[in-house]
């Protein structure tokens, strides 16, 4: 039996504030005062659909060094950062999983997360060992749209195999239908959307219960044994009339996070997944269902084990590390939607040299750094020559992997003279438990949120762009750690 052996979520720190941009566009779009309650996540300037994909599955996989157990990986997403790059290569090399695992992009739906799931769970079938479904969404919209209301930014990863299952797989059906509730064509920024009634009638209302119903004949379940519904929509009761239509009790329709996260698009039925599975009981009954393009649906059965696993946070503990922004205009600066005078500073070419980032690439992309074998020394990045003062061999270090090694800050600055997406820039030297330094830039802080010894932990974020070719750079950031701050606090005291 093939079915559900892990899972994860990421919701990003900042949460826009629906009243200041209701407010902020009430003159030009009154109507959008009718979305203003609650909040939507919003990524930082440095994170995209890859990067909240990758967190998603560091939340999935734990902090152990040997994911050599993952054969496959599966990225659904409509936002990924190349077109003619493989996307899951980048997320590949950001786990520092092994060579050999085989990696696809799935795109070009709103259902792409579940698609991505679906191919997973048949890797795991046949027998290629554990697979990792990964999504992850950043979609733009035009300011004042009711779409920039709804969205939201986040990302999930559901790992599969046949072993020690928290849910196993026991249905699923699928329906393709040319129905276009909304497009984005090549090389365009935003989506059109055609009109909701549109949609709500003829597309959720027709074409995803008979789906629903084909997958739990396909089950062997009963509607009235599903204890957990889930399908993404912005629309106000579309999923509660699916539920009616397919006979599923009413109660069993789970909440869209409409108010915390918003609609993450292709990644939001991996998100409210992983979300649901926190919190399920041995025994019961999933289905989740994704529309786009026609409709997907995957029946699941939790087990005994789904009580005692859990993630490192889930997508609970990320919505409860939430930040409040209310400030409209970084928004939309961070998403690109205005121009804005960056200075003379920002006037440089960044162009990558694509032959030092292969071969460095573990270094650059996983953050691995080198051992010692003869004296224990850990540094970064890894040379030929160890940096022991007192033994500087030469060709004795092994890959060392330091994304998943605690950290604290040792000395830093807040810098604004400095161009940055969000000044003041933080950057300074930190220090890893168990040894080794690097110099690096700091993400998701304020000022005064940062002192000699804030202790911090890895993320894989951008580091910049080349705008002149179109290519994004990717490395790794330090970011305050709460919940050890917290703890060492707690321990004080």
């Amino acid at each position: 039996m093939v079915g559900i052996t892990g899972y994860g979520g990421y919701v990003p720190r900042l949460r826009l504030q629906r009243a200041a941009a209701a407010k902020a566009n009430a003159w030009l779009n009154p109507g959008l005062m009718g979305k203003s309650k609650g909040e939507r996540a919003m990524a930082n300037w440095d994170e995209d659909a890859i990067t909240m994909a990758v967190e998603a599955a560091r939340d999935a996989l734990g902090t152990g060094d040997d994911r050599s157990r993952v054969k496959a990986l599966f990225f659904g997403t409509t936002t990924a950062a190349f077109s003619d790059r493989l996307n899951a290569g980048i997320i590949q090399a950001a786990l520092t999983l092994e060579p050999d695992t085989a990696c696809f992009d799935v795109t070009g739906t709103q259902r792409a997360g579940l698609s991505a799931l679906a191919n997973a769970l048949n890797a795991a079938k046949a027998g290629v060992g554990e697979a990792l479904a990964v999504t992850g969404e950043r979609r733009k919209a035009r300011a004042a749209s009711a779409q920039e209301m709804d969205g939201g930014d986040a990302g999930a990863a559901i790992l599969v195999g046949t072993k020690d299952t928290l849910a196993d797989h026991i249905g699923s059906a699928v329906t393709t239908a040319d129905f276009v509730d909304h497009f984005r064509g090549s090389g365009e920024e935003f989506d059109y959307a055609w009109e909701e009634r549109w949609i709500r009638d003829e597309g959720f209302a027709k074409i995803v219960p008979p789906v629903i119903k084909a997958a739990l004949a396909n089950a062997k379940i009963e509607a009235a044994a599903v204890d957990v519904f889930i399908l993404p929509t912005t629309f106000k009761g579309v999923a509660e009339s699916v539920a009616k239509k397919a006979g599923l009790k009413p109660e069993s329709v789970k909440d869209q996070l409409g108010a915390q996260v918003g609609d993450s698009g292709a990644a939001h039925a991996l998100v409210l997944l992983a979300h649901a599975l926190e919190t399920a009981k041995a025994g019961q009954v999933i289905v989740v269902a994704q529309f786009g393009q026609g409709c997907e649906a995957h029946v699941f059965k939790t087990t005994r084990k789904i009580e005692s696993w859990k993630p490192e946070r889930g997508v609970s503990g990320w919505l409860a590390d939430g930040k409040q922004e209310t400030n409209y205009m970084k928004w939309l600066v961070f998403n690109g939607l205005v121009e804005w005078e960056k200075g003379m500073r920002a006037e440089k070419d960044n162009k990558t040299a694509l032959t030092t980032l292969y071969r460095n690439n573990d270094m650059i992309l996983g953050l691995v750094g080198g051992r010692c074998t003869e004296t224990g020394t850990v540094q970064f990045p890894r040379t030929r020559i160890s940096v022991n003062p007192n033994n500087a061999a030469v060709d004795t270090q092994e890959p060392y992997k330091f994304a998943e090694k605690p950290a604290s800050i040792l000395s830093w600055s807040a810098d604004n003279l400095t161009y940055a997406m969000s000044p003041p820039n933080h950057y300074g030297m930190m220090v890893f438990d168990g040894g080794g330094r690097i110099f690096m830039d700091i993400t998701d802080v304020d000022p005064g949120d940062v002192d000699s010894g804030t202790p911090v932990r890895m993320v894989f974020r951008v580091k910049e762009w080349d705008d002149r070719r179109g290519f994004t750079r990717y490395f790794w950031k330090a970011q305050p750690d709460k919940r050890r701050k917290a703890s060492a606090k707690a321990a004080a005291e």
